[in-house]
């Protein structure tokens, strides 16, 4: 089966208009958050939800989530989560900052998703630090750990246990948002659909 990714559209300025999100490489159904309770997911087998999202709705509705993920499929939250309706994550912490240095992001586990990514390339932006992620997650030993700061603080994991699914939690910016900027980061996008595209195989060779 061919990834079928929908993104759970906040409907602000920092949402997306439209039915569908065309791409080059794959189109990402639009599903505007407060329709969550009704949209049809049978089709839809990765579900990316970015920050800026009503977070107290996805708390009111946090069994449409769990249901989603009962059933073998992939959740991907990139932002603050500050309320609990992720399963088995624990909520935003902010890093503490001394000297720029302490955003340097580290690759962990000979991570796929940002195989041959300079830590540069995804901490300093324009010559200023802090862009690519400025807080972290608390892990548990059967989490998989992707990237970390200096401090061995979490940016982002991969989570196979507390579900039947699979939970990618990355504490910044949307993952498939990384192309066009003639750096390493580049690589993040096309890495991360491979990424996904290996998951889903996992999850159903498992069913």
């Amino acid at each position: 089966m061919n990834l079928s990714i929908a993104r759970l559209d906040p409907g602000h300025a920092f949402g997306i208009n439209g039915q569908m999100v065309k791409m080059t490489d794959l189109a990402i159904k639009n599903i505007p958050q407060y329709t969550l309770t009704s949209a049809a997911l049978e089709d839809v087998n990765v579900l990316i939800i970015p920050n800026f999202v009503d977070q107290e709705f996805l708390y009111a509705n946090k069994t449409i989530i769990e249901r989603f993920l009962a059933d073998k499929n992939i959740v991907v939250f990139c932002g603050h989560l500050f309320r609990p309706w992720l399963p088995g994550a624990s909520l935003f912490m902010p890093e503490r900052i001394q000297h720029h240095t302490d955003y340097n992001v580290y690759l962990q586990n000979n991570t796929p998703i940002f195989d041959g990514v300079e830590t540069e390339d995804m901490t300093v932006n324009k010559g200023v630090a802090g862009f690519f992620a400025r807080g972290y997650y608390h892990t548990t030993a059967e989490q998989e750990v992707h990237l970390r700061f200096k401090s061995g603080h979490v940016v982002t994991y991969v989570d196979r246990h507390a579900t039947n699914g699979t939970i990618v939690v990355h504490a910044g910016r949307p993952l498939l948002g990384y192309s066009g900027h003639n750096k390493t980061t580049d690589r993040i996008r096309p890495q991360f659909l491979a990424f996904l595209t290996q998951e889903l195989a996992r999850l159903q060779e498992a069913q």
